[in-house]
C-alpha cells in the first residue's frame, strides 16, 4: 500500500535529537499512512544502533563517510513512495498533527508544489528563515547589513525573511525551510532530486526555485508547526566546515540563478563581499571558546 507521506531524515551525530524527532512522529501522526527513511552519515554517536534497536520499522541507511546533507536526501527520496516527500532534519520536534495538516494543505491547493510549517525556536519563537524569498543580492544586502531589522515592516528592506507578513497567516513565499518541508510527488517527478553540488545548505532554496520556475506555487502554512533547535550534530561537530560550507552554497546558489542577471563587475563585487564575510565568520570562530556556527541558515 502506498503511503500518504515519505519523511527523509539525513542524520549526522544527532542521535539523542534523532530519538526525540523519530518519537514525536509516531505520537502525531496517526491520521495518515507514513513511512521513514534515515540516511546515516557515519555518525560515531551510536545512532545506527539506536535505530535498529528502538525504531526497527524505519529503513536505514548508512553510509561509510559524511556526505553532507544534499545527497544523503537524495538517497531517501529514490526509497520513497509516499504521495508527499517530507524533507526533515533530526534535531526537530514535530507538533501534534503538523504533517498531517500540510498533507491536507497540499491535497486541498492542487497549485502548490511544496509547503513549509511555521519553524519555531526552542523558546517557542518564530524561527524566521523558515519563510523568505529567493534571497536576490538586495534582500541578501539588506538582511546582512541590518536594515531589515531596522525596518522590519517594509517589505523593500524586510522581503528575505518576509517579516512584513504576519507569521500566523498561511501565504505563499519564494522558499521554505529545509529543517522540514513537504513535496508533492508530482515536483520530484518533473524535476528530479536536490541539487547535489550543495554540500549543505542552499539546497532548499535551490530546490524551491527550480519548483516555481515550473509553475508550481510555494507556501507557509504556520497552522502546522515544527520546533527546530538549529546547530545540532554535523553543526557542532564541524563548525569551520560548516561556515566554509554555508558561505560556498551562498556563492554557488547566487552563480547558478542570478549572475546572469547582474552586470560582472557586481558579480565580482558581490562575491569578494561573500568572501569576506566568511573570512570574518572564521576568523570570530577561531576566538569562541565554544566553536559555534556563526551564520544563520539562509
Amino acid at each position: 500500500m502506498t503511503p500518504d507521506i515519505s519523511i527523509c531524515i539525513t542524520n549526522y551525530n544527532a542521535r539523542d535529537f534523532l530519538r526525540d524527532c523519530l518519537a514525536s512522529i509516531y505520537g502525531t501522526l496517526d491520521s495518515v499512512s507514513f513511512e521513514i527513511v534515515v540516511v546515516d552519515n557515519f555518525s560515531g554517536d551510536g545512532a545506527p544502533e539506536m535505530l535498529r534497536k528502538d525504531f526497527p520499522n524505519v529503513t536505514l541507511i548508512t553510509n561509510d563517510e559524511n556526505t553532507g546533507f544534499t545527497r544523503p536526501y537524495n538517497q531517501a527520496m529514490k526509497l520513497t513512495q509516499g504521495r508527499y516527500v517530507v524533507i526533515l532534519n533530526p534535531d526537530t520536534v514535530i507538533q501534534p498533527n503538523a504533517l498531517a495538516d500540510l498533507a491536507k494543505f497540499l491535497d486541498s491547493h492542487l497549485e502548490v508544489g511544496i509547503v513549509g510549517p511555521k519553524v519555531l525556536n526552542r523558546d517557542k519563537t518564530l524561527q524566521k528563515q523558515c519563510r523568505r524569498s529567493e534571497a536576490r543580492p538586495w534582500d541578501a544586502i539588506c538582511y546582512f547589513s541590518g536594515l531589515s531589522s531596522l525596518y522590519p515592516n517594509d517589505k523593500r528592506f524586510g522581503g528575505y525573511l518576509m517579516s512584513y507578513m504576519g507569521e500566523d497567516e498561511t501565504h505563499e513565499a519564494e522558499a521554505v525551510s529545509g529543517s522540514c518541508m513537504m513535496i508533492r510527488r508530482e515536483v520530484i517527478e518533473q524535476i528530479g532530486y536536490l541539487d547535489e553540488n550543495f554540500f549543505a545548505y542552499q539546497e532548499d532554496s535551490d530546490y524551491c526555485r527550480r519548483a516555481r520556475l515550473h509553475g508550481w506555487k510555494i507556501y507557509y502554512h504556520p497552522q502546522a508547526q515544527v520546533i527546530h533547535y538549529g546547530g545540532e550534530g554535523g553543526s557542532k561537530v564541524q563548525p569551520f566546515r560548516t561556515i566554509y560550507e554555508w558561505h560556498r552554497s551562498y556563492y554557488l546558489y547566487f552563480r547558478k540563478h542570478f549572475a546572469k542577471d547582474y552586470f560582472f563587475l557586481f558579480n565580482w563585487v558581490y562575491y569578494f563581499a561573500m568572501f569576506a564575510k566568511l573570512a570574518l565568520s572564521l576568523f570570530v570562530n577561531l576566538f569562541r571558546k565554544k566553536k559555534v556556527v556563526s551564520t544563520p541558515k539562509p
